[in-house]
């Protein structure tokens, strides 16, 4: 436990120290435990040695962390390479996935020189994107119809650190990153006069890069069973690990359900598939006398079953929660092999303590604390076998009996990760007892026996297909039930600590009236307090969505969302991936107004998401006749009422009034550009502090709008228009509104070249201090003041620009 929390305290640090003081705490700290151990072998042992020896082994484990986080940080691309023509020569390594848009990878470099010739040091690895013809920067051929993982190529290549989306409870891109050690991402691009080469093909001899060509073999070969692509991403999903064959809205079906954790190789089918190896591994051994006189059988059953466990984990691909898994076993087995008949909470304990020791950042997974709080839990919630009682003896008491710990297994399960898995992800299913009862036993015992065992016999990936798809038709049912997804906003602390404790009584061995005693601790976490603004107030929130605007501006009983971010691929939008995980964590259940300023994908891309996922009060948009958005409906297919945005058109809610300034009722024409009909809104509280939301409007709605308003467009909060194009920002609307504060939302290294360094310049010389998205995360603004996510969740493994706090509480990113 003292490791765990050396390792979690670390985790903390907003920037890594110096290496030399990690290795001074490391070497403090294991001087501290050498000492207590020594004195306790000689003496007994008391309160001061065990004080010793946990605070030398949290300082021990702090340093540890903090050092590997020292080195994978020294190993991000020198920010002098960004945006540099490179050429790099290299291999594929893992599994490329390939969608629409084009193939992404990991890219392992070995030699890399700039546009002039010069060799540079690259991390050592790159997160790779090779768009398809006509979808990349400059022009470049695609990339071919096969790209075989372990070649070796020569790719002209443009990088960047390692930079994702900051926003509330919102996704850590960046941590997922670090913890894969991908020092920098970029994408295949024309570099004339060289064209992307392969170079050779996998080396015979290099049994890592035989493997990954073999996984892609098979994942190809899964891929092409059935006829519905779904089973057939699970069944690659199953064999080598590729979560991505799963589209999203499969996934989404499998969260629904509960049962997202089958549905890739995760610990639960490695310990199975080492329990079953061990078992066979057992019965072969007895079979030979010569055999078990070399080798006791159990012992031969364990470490054969962690080894053939060690490889399922290498077919698939050999992951961070592959790794965790295997080490777990091994230290098992380990201990089993010493003969330390350690209680199983502590073997528990410990194979957490390693874990954290291997991989510190897997304290920051879901999955860590899933696996171990439900194992601990099952063992802890065990009830002690009654003195004199057989064992059943006849099959169906034996099959009765496995029935029962089945059900009771899954009961407990179902209790003691509900509060947990609302706290992570701040909704659970409601049909997942259910529908776990069915896909465990299924997925694990004949689904995926048959998915490996097609490695070898590949018709058997025919019967695996075929029985996956009546589980697919019944989870489908499930999904369909009224309630099937209970969704909380996100808890404070406090709240989730007491859900845990909540949990964990009502399946522990205790009275009942002990148990009954955590279903009150429970109810803040189902229904947490939600910090609403007072009437006459609104908070606000420039959500980071990359190169796109998605607002939100919220009253004491109302929201309005100012556009939805933009479309990432062909299922991927910013609707799906930032606003709805962001309104469910603010606990928003209804959108009351949402205005499309006008058809630009980055601003209408997340529109269908959001439509499809919560009810709208009324859509107010500034596209024009005839776009497939005007005639959108809600979740449950019911019509939305549309309104073309005009100027001067006013409302009230709560105290705060909401006005539309722009375009004028008459603006559209054939032909008209769209950022000319951008529906401006202006948003002005009871105490008169306000905030202009301008959409992409350009220098001639800029100056319609101060010749028609003058003083009166004068702002408190302007959300910079059209990102910081130098088509918008005149001086003359920057003197009309004189903002305390702007914002822009970007995208960081927009290819667009947003914002504009004269734009910068501009505001620079008015003296109006400029948040960003791209350094800032989502910017937002209170009656508290204003504040930037990426300061106030900074870690060291997150991107850090210059961040520095201006007059007035305002967090400003600057280049």
């Amino acid at each position: 436990m003292a490791w765990l929390a050396g390792t979690a305290l670390q985790l903390q640090q907003a920037e890594v120290w110096p290496p030399g003081v990690y290795i001074a705490l490391g070497a403090a700290g294991m001087a501290a435990v050498a000492a207590a151990t020594w004195w306790a072998l000689r003496r007994n042992a008391g309160v001061a040695l065990l004080a010793l020896a946990l605070a030398g082994s949290a300082t021990l484990a702090f340093a540890l962390a903090g050092a590997r986080g020292a080195w994978r940080v020294a190993e991000t691309l020198p920010p002098a390479l960004e945006g540099r023509d490179l050429l790099v020569t290299g291999r594929i390594a893992r599994l490329p996935q390939v969608d629409a848009e084009g193939v992404h990878f990991l890219f392992v470099p070995d030699a890399a020189r700039s546009a002039a010739g010069e060799p540079v040091t690259l991390p050592p690895r790159l997160w790779l994107a090779w768009p398809r013809a006509g979808l990349g920067e400059g022009g470049f051929a695609g990339p071919p119809e096969r790209a075989l993982a372990g070649e070796r190529w020569q790719l002209p290549l443009r990088l960047k650190r390692p930079h994702g989306a900051m926003n509330p409870e919102g996704f850590d891109a960046e941590l997922w990153l670090f913890e894969q050690g991908i020092g920098a991402v970029g994408s295949v691009r024309a570099a004339a006069p060289t064209d992307p080469k392969r170079l050779e093909g996998p080396r015979w001899w290099r049994p890592d890069e035989q493997l990954d060509a073999a996984r892609q073999r098979w994942r190809d070969a899964a891929l092409l069973q059935g006829t519905d692509p779904l089973v057939a991403g699970v069944l690659a999903a199953l064999t080598v690990g590729d979560q991505s064959a799963i589209d999203a809205p499969g996934w989404a079906l499998f969260r629904q359900t509960g049962v997202a954790h089958l549905m890739s190789i995760s610990g639960l089918h490695i310990t199975l598939f080492a329990w079953l190896a061990s078992r066979l591994i057992a019965r072969l051994w007895r079979a030979s006398p010569r055999l078990m006189h070399a080798w006791p059988t159990p012992f031969a059953a364990r470490w054969g079953g962690v080894l053939l466990a060690a490889g399922y984990a290498l077919v698939a691909g050999w992951g961070v929660p592959a790794q965790r898994t295997v080490w777990m076993l091994a230290l098992t087995v380990g201990l089993l092999q010493l003969g330390l008949r350690w209680p199983p909470l502590l073997v528990c304990l410990a194979a957490g303590a390693a874990v954290a020791a291997l991989d510190p950042w897997a304290l920051l997974q879901p999955g860590f604390w899933l696996s171990f709080v439900a194992v601990a839990l099952l063992i802890a919630s065990h009830p002690p076998e009654p003195e004199g009682d057989e064992p059943p003896v006849g099959w169906r008491d034996r099959l009765r009996a496995t029935l029962k710990a089945a059900l009771r297994q899954q009961v407990v399960a179902t209790l003691a990760l509900a509060p947990l898995t609302l706290l992570l992800f701040e909704q659970i299913s409601l049909v997942g007892f259910v529908a776990n009862l069915l896909a465990v036993p299924w997925v694990t015992l004949v689904v995926t026996p048959l998915a490996l065992a097609g490695l070898l016999v590949p018709p058997l990936w025919a019967l695996a297909a075929w029985a996956l798809q009546p589980l697919l038709w019944v989870l489908a049912l499930f999904a369909q039930a009224p309630l099937a997804v209970w969704t909380v906003p996100a808890a404070p602390a406090w709240a989730g600590a007491l859900g845990l404790v909540g949990g964990a009584l009502l399946v522990l061995p205790l009275p009942w009236r002990a148990r009954l005693a955590g279903l009150p601790l429970l109810l803040p976490l189902l229904w947490p307090a939600i910090e609403r603004p007072a009437p006459g107030h609104f908070e606000l929130l420039a959500a980071d969505v990359g190169q796109g605007s998605a607002i939100l501006v919220r009253t004491a009983n109302h929201l309005l969302l100012h556009d939805t971010g933009p479309r990432y691929g062909q299922d991927n939008d910013a609707g799906q991936r930032v606003l709805l995980p962001l309104l469910r964590a603010r606990g928003e259940h209804r959108i009351d107004s949402l205005v499309l300023s006008h058809r630009d994908t980055d601003h209408v891309g997340g529109a269908a998401a959001v439509l499809a996922a919560l009810p709208v009060g009324e859509l107010r948009t500034g596209l024009e006749p005839g776009h497939p958005l005007r005639e959108a409906t809600g979740p449950a297919g019911e019509p939305v009422t549309h309104v073309d945005c005009a100027a001067g058109q006013s409302w009230q809610w709560d105290g705060v009034r909401f006005d539309v300034l722009h375009p004028p009722a008459d603006a559209w024409r054939p032909g008209t550009k769209p950022n000319a009909m951008s529906c401006v809104v202006r948003v002005q509280d009871a105490q008169g502090r306000s905030a202009l939301l301008t959409g992409d409007i350009e220098a001639p709605g800029e100056q319609a709008l101060a010749e028609q308003l003058g003083p009166a467009l004068k702002t408190d909060i302007l959300v910079v228009p059209h990102h910081g194009s130098q088509t918008s920002s005149t001086a003359a609307f920057l003197a009309a509104v004189q903002p305390s504060q702007a914002v822009i939302q970007v995208g960081y290294r927009s290819r667009f070249g947003h914002p504009h360094p004269s734009v910068l310049a501009r505001y620079a010389a008015a003296g109006i201090p400029v948040a960003r998205t791209d350094h800032c995360g989502a910017w937002g603004w209170s009656d508290a003041g204003a504040w930037c996510t990426r300061a106030v969740q900074q870690r060291y493994w997150h991107w850090l620009g210059s961040l520095s706090p201006p007059a007035g509480g305002a967090v400003v990113a600057s280049p």
